[in-house]
């Protein structure tokens, strides 16, 4: 099952740290969220995008996740060679993932 048919995302940049929220479609989804969307599955979904950790956070009351992915933005939007080295796309991404359920 893809991730964007259980929830939408956002996802925005500081720095060389991106920031992804996930929200549920509902509660039930919320619930298969919290079990199969771990911090360790999406570092491997961004492969060598992502260098250093994700930390997950959980938003119980907004039925949401939270993801902060350090070293993931090459440097930042100064200091990169990317084309695009900003966060905001890979929320877009995260939605493509395929979870098992």
């Amino acid at each position: 099952m893809k991730l964007i048919d259980l929830a939408a995302a956002r996802s925005g940049d500081k720095n060389d740290i991106c920031n992804i929220g996930v929200l549920a479609n509902s509660l039930e989804h919320y619930h298969l969220l919290k079990e199969h969307l771990t911090a360790e599955k999406v570092k491997a979904h961004f492969g060598n995008l992502i260098k250093g950790k994700v930390v997950r956070y959980e938003w119980d009351a907004l039925e949401a996740l939270n993801f902060v992915c350090y070293e993931a933005l090459d440097g930042g939007a100064s200091r990169s060679l990317r084309v695009d080295t900003l966060g905001k796309n890979f929320s877009s991404h995260l939605l493509r993932m395929e979870l098992e359920i």
